[in-house]
């Protein structure tokens, strides 16, 4: 028997969470076979076969963490026995063995429900191996997860995936981070028909960090030392049925800006398809949130170290301006920016701040 362990699936991640099986025990499996789908810091990854072996034993269960070295399942080792064309007699055919019915049963759903289904029954905490499935073909659908969500008799639920990882970082940052929030508005009545908002405050934040690059910078809270980041990596706030995501627009101010709404439209999709790696999510210096989308005008965020600074973009609202003549409603987009007081100064902030307004201000 040879123990297959959880790899080391790179960017510094130590542990993952089991999110499905691909095989079951005594399943015969050849070199890349997906054997098992994991979730670390909010990207699902396949890990493939090392081997083509017979799977003696699944150590792990759906919904278990697990390190990296940990075992994950064992390969059965030595010569497995072959069905062929057979001359002269016969022996007696052996006993069949009866395998032990597993404790529970392993899910082994492949193609049986969709990437958004597997989602959603991994946010909801659902066993896909007990869903009654009502799809065509036996296939597992939306509708058969939520009736399968029922609470449990002491209305508690688990949490998995990526709301353990937000739960995690908001903990950190509440036991770390000392926040002072700034709040200011710009007037956009001189924008163009249609102007892209996002991309706006995207080029909006990059003239921020040029003129106060403290709020783009790392800090060590263990050293009491700051870490200057050579590059402005936006991370992008993106709500989504399974909790928040942050994917990572890289170097972002040194690429072309009509690049940046297809980047945008790359991250919301990698999102709802779960498709994005570790690494796009991994290392923001500074974060947006365009909360606006939503709802709300004004926000004091929640920075994850060892980010400092987050700049939140509510919803666009007319006011009334002065005007030659009385007076105007214009066109008014409420900012937030939530800073670290234990390293950024409040004229540091201030600056930063007025910074982005002047940028949002500007016709084009």
């Amino acid at each position: 028997m040879t123990a297959f362990n959880l790899p080391d699936l790179g960017e510094g991640l130590r542990e993952a969470e089991i999110i499905a099986w691909h095989v079951a025990e005594g399943d015969h499996v050849v070199i890349d076979q997906p054997l098992v789908s994991v979730e670390t810091e909010k990207a699902v990854v396949e890990i493939p076969s090392p081997r083509a072996a017979h799977i003696a034993q699944l150590v792990v269960r759906v919904g278990e963490h697990v390190k990296v070295g940990e075992p994950l399942l064992v390969f059965e080792d030595g010569p497995h026995a072959e069905t062929g064309t057979v001359v002269g007699e016969l022996a007696s055919p052996a006993p069949a063995t009866v395998r032990p019915k597993q404790a529970e049963p392993v899910v082994t759903h492949k193609g049986l429900a969709a990437p958004a289904v597997r989602s959603r029954a991994h946010a909801l905490g659902v066993d896909l191996s007990k869903v009654e499935p009502t799809g065509p073909g036996g296939v597992i659908t939306l509708a058969d997860v939520e009736k399968a969500a029922t609470p449990s008799p002491e209305n508690m639920r688990v949490l998995r995936g990526t709301r353990r990882v937000m739960a995690a970082n908001m903990m950190r940052a509440g036991h770390e981070v000392v926040p002072a929030t700034l709040w200011d508005d710009a007037d956009i009545e001189q924008w163009c028909a249609g102007e892209d908002v996002t991309v706006r405050l995207i080029r909006a934040v990059i003239a921020g960090c040029n003129a106060e690059p403290v709020l783009n910078e790392g800090f060590d809270a263990a050293a009491l030392s700051l870490r200057h980041n050579p590059r402005i990596d936006l991370g992008l706030a993106i709500d989504s049925p399974d909790g928040l995501f942050v994917p990572v627009l890289h170097d972002v101010a040194r690429s072309p800006l009509d690049t940046w709404r297809s980047k945008i439209e790359a991250a919301k999709k990698g999102v709802k398809e779960r498709s994005l790696t570790p690494a796009g999510l991994r290392d923001p210096t500074i974060t947006l949130s365009n909360f606006g989308t939503i709802a709300g005008r004004h926000a004091a965020l929640v920075i994850t170290p060892p980010q400092v600074a987050i700049v939140g973009a509510g919803r666009i609202w007319d006011v009334p301006v002065r005007a030659p003549r009385g007076l105007a409603m214009h066109r008014s987009l409420p900012l937030s920016l939530t800073f670290d007081h234990r390293v950024v100064t409040g004229g540091e902030a201030a600056r930063f701040l007025r910074a982005i307004i002047m940028d949002l201000e500007k016709p084009d």
